[in-house]
């Protein structure tokens, strides 16, 4: 499938269908869903990073089980906006996964994502090491949805 832009993504939903936000680290995975009325995200899960098929298969059973009608997938951009091999990597994993389960996806800047996380783990909420590393990635992923949403929400 093609890639849309966060608005059109939105306006391809149905009554009542959320989104799916996609933070795919080298070793984890990270899932965060919105809200039916896309105000909201909140952390979902986090799968270990795998054979694509088996991944998309994965999220293809959590989209229909939660009635998700579009993906957010998290685009690392470098620090000055431009667009590197991590990003041009995303953005193939972005189609694989999109193809693999027929659902239309977005890419969306996640740029400092994981470190505001791990701040907020750290300082404000006092998680130890092992905790944070257990919540980081779908934590990552809600940041990145909620995000898009409201970037999305006041451009439409």
């Amino acid at each position: 499938m093609a890639l849309f832009n966060m608005t059109d993504l939105r306006a391809r939903l149905t009554r009542g269908q959320r989104l799916l936000g996609i933070d795919p680290g080298s070793k984890t995975v990270g899932l965060a869903l919105s809200d039916v009325t896309l105000m909201l995200a909140s952390p979902f899960a986090q799968m270990p990073r795998g054979k694509l098929s088996v991944m998309a298969a994965e999220i293809g059973r959590i989209a229909r089980k939660q009635e998700v009608g579009g993906l957010v997938i998290g685009l690392p951009l470098s620090m000055d906006g431009s667009a590197g091999p991590a990003a041009q990597a995303a953005r193939d994993w972005a189609h694989a996964v999109s193809d693999a389960t027929g659902l239309p996806a977005a890419l969306f800047d996640e740029r400092l994502s994981s470190s505001a996380v791990n701040r907020f783990l750290k300082d404000d909420a006092d998680f130890s090491r092992r905790k944070r590393a257990e919540l980081v990635d779908q934590m990552a992923a809600a940041y990145m949805l909620q995000a898009a949403l409201d970037a999305s929400r006041a451009q439409g």
